[in-house]
C-alpha cells in the first residue's frame, strides 16, 4: 500500500484512527462489500470478529454486502466483538492458521531505550504500546514492575509474557479493572491461544479504544508511541518522509492526547536518535520539507532515545532545544547546538563541554537514597537542561548558605555564570545533583561538584544543600558518592577550602573516615585527603 501510494496508484486518508468508524457509519466512506474473517458461529449464531475488532466493525455493520471467511482457527474473543451469522451474506469456510509477526531480533539500542522507558512507567500505571522492536523492548524491560494495566490500539507476545509473570494483572485500572482493552492483535499462536475465550481481554472497536476521553479515565495512562522525526522545537513528524507518505496517523494523536489528559499520566514519543544506519539524525533543527507535524509542540511531554530522557512540556524553546540536544546522537550535537545559535533559540554563549560529541551522560551514576528523616532523594549526574533548576535553587538560598559556599554574598546568578555550574564533562569535572518531588514537581535541593586540572590526580570538591534539607545527611552522601565517581575516574583524592564557621562542612570531611590534612590560612581551612594512598580509619 505503501508503495501505490508513492505511485499515485492509491489514496490516503490522513484521520485519527477514533474517528475511521464515525466517516463509515456517516456514509462519508461508504462501504460496498466488506470482506472479513471470523470464528465459528455459537449455539446461539454469534460469531466474533476475533482478533481484529478495529474498524472491522463498522464496516461489517455499514457495507451492502457482507462476506466472511469463517476460519476454525480464529479465536473467539470478547467484548465488542459479536457479528450474528444472519448479517453475513456470504460464507466460506476455512481451517487456517492465523498470519504470525516473528519475533524481534535483539537490539541494543532498542534495549537501551526499553530501560528508559521503564523508568518512566510506575507500578500500577495503564500502558498503551504497538508491535516491532521498540515496543517488544519496553515490554521486556518492565519484568519488576506490578499490577500493570494495558488500554491500547493493539497488543503482541510481550503483554502475554507480562501476564503470566503476574506482572500484567489490569486490577489497579479505573476502567475496566480486571481486562486487558485492545481492539485488534497480532503475533504468534501463543498470542492466539491465549486471547481465545479469555475473559481478562476484551476487543471493542476502534472509535472505542482509540477515544481520547475513554483513554484519559485511565488514570496513570502511559502512552508509547513512535516517531520519525523531531524538530528543536518539539514538533513530532510522524506519518511521512518529507513529501513521501510513509503511514498513516493511525492512533497516535489519539492515546497522546488521551494519556496527558489522564491523571498522572505520560504521553512518551520513542525513536533511535538515527536513522539510515546512522547516517542522518531523527533529532534536527527543523523537520524535512514536506514532512507531516503528527504531534503538536503543543502536545509534547517526553521523548526518549537510547541517549536518555527529554521532558519538554512546558518548557521554553531555549530549554527544549537544550534536552533534545542532550539526547541526540553524539556525532549530531555540535551541530544541532551551532544550528539552534544561528536560530536564536539558545544563548549564543551557550557552553557546549556536556553537549561535545565525546561526552556521554553517565547514566550508571544514576541512584536514590533516603536520608535520616525518610525523605527520598533521587541523586544523578548534572545536565545543561538542569540551568533553570539550578537558578530557582540559587534563588532560594539563604544568604548564610551562600556565604559559606562562594565565600561572599552573591546576589546575582546570571545565565552566563550560571551555565558553568551546570556543563561538566563528568570525567575531570563532575556535579551530584540532589532532586526531590514537591507536589509532583521536580525541585533542585543539593549539588555536590569536584573539579580537577587535566592530568591532576587531585580535584578540589565542594557542595550546597537547600537550608530545609539540611542535617538529615546529603552532604554526607555527596561526599561518599563523589569519592566513589572519582575513584572510577582515576582521581586519587579531594581539596578543598571551608570557611572555620561552615561547622557542618567541616564535620562532614573530619567524620569521612580519610586522614584529612588541613590548614588555617587567611581565614579559610584548605583541607586535602587522599583515597588510596591512605588507609582509611576504621
Amino acid at each position: 500500500a505503501r508503495e501505490a501510494v508513492k505511485e499515485g496508484r492509491a489514496d490516503y486518508t490522513p484521520i485519527f484512527l477514533s474517528e475511521v468508524p464515525k466517516i463509515i457509519k456517516s456514509g462519508l466512506m461508504p462501504i460496498d462489500v466488506a470482506l472479513i474473517q471470523v470464528s465459528p458461529p455459537d449455539d446461539h449464531g454469534f460469531c466474533t470478529l476475533g482478533v481484529s475488532v478495529d474498524i472491522v466493525k463498522s464496516a461489517a455493520e455499514t457495507a451492502d454486502t457482507v462476506i466472511a471467511e469463517v476460519n476454525k482457527q480464529m479465536p473467539r474473543t470478547l467484548g465488542d466483538s459479536l457479528i450474528h451469522i444472519d448479517d453475513i451474506d456470504t460464507i466460506v469456510e476455512s481451517d487456517l492458521p492465523l498470519p504470525e509477526w516473528p519475533s524481534n531480533k535483539e537490539d541494543e539500542v532498542a534495549n537501551r531505550i526499553g530501560e528508559y522507558v521503564a523508568a518512566l512507567i510506575e507500578n500500577g500505571a495503564t500502558i498503551q504500546t504497538g508491535y516491532g522492536n521498540i515496543p517488544d523492548a519496553v515490554l521486556q524491560s518492565l519484568h519488576d514492575k506490578k499490577d500493570l494495566g494495558v488500554h491500547t490500539e493493539m497488543f503482541s507476545d510481550g503483554v502475554v509474557d507480562l501476564v503470566n509473570e503476574g506482572v500484567i494483572t489490569c486490577e489497579k485500572k479505573t476502567i475496566h479493572r480486571g481486562k486487558i482493552i485492545g481492539s485488534f492483535c497480532i503475533g504468534s499462536k501463543k498470542l492466539y491461544k491465549f486471547v481465545d475465550n479469555n475473559p481478562m481481554v476484551e476487543f471493542h472497536p476502534s472509535d472505542y479504544t482509540n477515544d481520547p476521553f475513554i483513554i484519559s479515565r485511565n488514570d496513570r495512562m502511559v502512552a508509547i508511541n513512535s516517531a520519525l522525526q523531531i524538530d528543536l522545537t518539539g514538533q513530532v513528524c510522524a506519518d511521512s518522509m518529507g513529501y513521501v507518505f510513509y503511514s498513516g496517523i493511525g492512533g497516535h494523536c489519539d492515546f497522546m492526547r488521551g494519556a496527558a489528559r489522564s491523571k498522572g499520566g505520560k504521553p512518551i514519543i520513542v525513536m533511535p536518535s538515527t536513522a539510515m544506519n546512522g547516517e542522518v539524525s531523527r533529532i534536527v533543527p527543523f523537520l524535512s520539507q514536506g514532512a507531516g507535524v503528527v504531534e503538536t509542540r503543543g502536545d509534547i511531554h517526553y521523548v526518549v532515545t537510547e541517549y536518555g530522557i527529554a521532558y519538554l512540556y512546558g518548557r521554553s524553546i531555549r530549554e527544549r532545544v537544550l534536552e533534545l540536544i542532550n539526547i541526540a546522537h553524539p556525532k549530531f550535537r555540535t551541530e544541532l547546538l551551532k544550528k539552534a545559535k544561528e536560530l536564536n533559540y539558545i544563548y549564543k554563549d551557550q557552553l557546549e563541554i556536556s553537549l561535545k560529541s565525546d561526552v556521554i551522560y553517565p547514566k550508571q551514576w544514576e541512584t536514590q537514597a533516603i536520608m535520616k528523616d525518610g525523605t527520598l532523594v533521587f541523586f544523578r549526574p548534572i545536565k545543561p537542561t538542569d540551568e533553570p533548576l539550578m537558578k530557582e535553587f540559587f534563588y532560594s538560598l539563604s544568604e548564610e548558605s551562600i556565604y559559606l559556599r562562594f565565600f561572599t554574598v552573591v546576589k546575582a546568578m546570571p545565565h552566563k555564570r550560571l551555565q558553568y555550574f551546570s556543563n561538566v564533562d563528568y570525567r575531570w569535572t563532575m556535579a551530584i545533583v540532589g532532586l526531590v518531588k514537591e507536589r509532583g514537581v521536580e525541585k533542585l535541593i543539593a549539588v555536590g561538584r569536584y573539579g580537577a586540572s587535566r592530568g591532576s590526580d587531585m580535584a578540589e570538591v565542594a557542595f550546597l544543600v537547600h537550608d530545609d534539607y539540611q542535617g538529615i545527611g546529603i552532604g554526607k552522601f555527596l561526599l561518599n558518592y563523589l569519592i566513589k565517581i572519582a575513584k572510577a575516574n582515576n582521581i586519587k583524592g579531594f581539596t578543598a577550602e571551608v570557611l572555620p564557621e561552615n561547622r557542618r562542612m567541616l564535620d562532614i570531611f573530619y567524620k569521612s573516615g580519610y586522614e584529612i590534612k588541613s590548614r588555617l590560612e587567611e581565614g579559610s581551612y584548605y583541607i586535602s585527603f587522599e583515597f588510596d594512598s591512605m588507609n582509611k580509619k576504621t
